[in-house]
């Protein structure tokens, strides 16, 4: 009998273009296609290191001049609500939670352009059809689902595509009610998930980014229990402006050295490839 060994990810790098964070400055990304029977393992594996899921591509940033954008994730069991989060659970408890296997509808769509329109109209995201809609939705090869949440008429008020992890759960992309201002959705949105992880005796909620210096990005660090990835390794989040040396252009190791240090599920090494 004839055995074949599976091919080891292949790491690629895209060509720099301009950073959506920091003005001035050019971003690249570090990914590999997300695939096959190992995709899930893959997935649980890279996510601990920092990389983000987008349909079946894994990536992390990987700018040559630049190493500001930091993983970010919470520690369940280290979060504790401040006093306005509590106030944004209590103003948002007659939502109505409900998690879906990852398929796309014409009312999800028709709230992701209205929040698109009032939010990043200038987004990369501000062309995208319900075709491209449903491929961000249902293209995944992991554990994903789509978490709803409605009012008490059953109005469709936000939406969530989250991964599941073997230890936490993935915030992948989220988008809400843009008309209701006053019940802070967004910060309502991860203080659910943290529930969710919670109630599934799951450790973590992966956040995406955290961006010293970025307007966008600065909302994460007001959770407690934050944890960025950096140097190799996960650390409490300690003074944001610690971080701002990041944006050193020194600061970001080179490609080679970066894919050989990556970690992969079954131990093989981990191969970049010119692109």
């Amino acid at each position: 009998m004839r055995h074949t060994l599976p091919i080891a990810p292949q790491f690629y790098v895209t060509a720099p273009q301009p950073c959506p964070y920091l003005e001035g400055r050019m971003e690249r990304k570090l990914f590999t296609a997300l695939q096959g029977e190992g995709a899930q393992r893959l997935h649980d594996s890279l996510s601990k290191q920092g990389f983000r899921r987008s349909q079946n591509v894994l990536y992390r940033p990987s700018c040559a001049d630049c190493a500001a954008c930091l993983s970010a994730r919470i520690n369940v069991n280290d979060f504790t609500a401040s006093k306005s989060q509590r106030k944004t659970i209590k103003r948002n408890q007659h939502l109505m939670r409900r998690a879906t296997s990852p398929w796309a509808t014409e009312e999800q769509y028709e709230l992701f352009r209205r929040y698109l329109e009032h939010r990043h109209a200038n987004g990369g995201m501000a062309d995208m059809d319900t075709f491209e809609f449903a491929a961000m939705i249902e293209e995944t090869p992991i554990r994903t689902r789509v978490v709803e949440y409605s009012d008490e008429e059953g109005k469709l008020i936000a939406v969530c595509l989250t991964d599941v992890l073997d230890d936490g759960v993935s915030m992948v992309y989220s988008f809400y009610d843009p008309d209701l201002p006053r019940q802070s959705l967004g910060t309502y949105l991860i203080l659910d998930h943290i529930e969710i992880a919670r109630e599934n005796g799951l450790p973590h909620v992966y956040l995406g980014y955290w961006v010293p210096g970025s307007s966008k990005m600065g909302y994460k660090a007001a959770f407690s229990g934050l944890e960025v990835y950096t140097a190799g390794q996960w650390e409490k989040m300690r003074d944001p402006a610690d971080y701002k040396a990041k944006c050193h252009p020194l600061s970001n190791d080179p490609i080679a050295e970066q894919v050989a240090n990556i970690s992969l599920p079954d131990g093989r090494p981990a191969t970049p490839r010119s692109r």
